[in-house]
């Protein structure tokens, strides 16, 4: 089976206040590994969507930015090979 380069699938909510969409997917994009980066929403909601190796540092920095709920990371490797994700 082929090994995904980024095995987590990585989406959250932000509410918070003063969020800009633009910083937040500039900052993950230069601190974080991964791929597929969604940063979508307002001054105060941001989705996060992110294949990532490592989910908790994503949850971390988001953490800081503002309460975090609808939290799913899913493992797509497990997905690829036919298990529970």
């Amino acid at each position: 089976m082929e090994e995904l380069e980024f095995k987590f699938d990585t989406q959250l909510l932000i509410d918070g206040e003063n969020l800009d969409e633009d910083e937040i997917f500039d900052y993950i994009t230069e601190h974080f590994a991964g791929d597929c980066l969604l940063a979508v929403g307002d001054e105060n909601l941001i989705k996060i969507h992110f294949h990532t190796n490592e989910p908790w540092k994503l949850l971390e920095y988001a953490a800081s930015l503002g309460e975090i709920y609808d939290i799913v990371v899913e493992n797509m490797q497990r997905q690829e090979n036919g298990l529970q994700g």
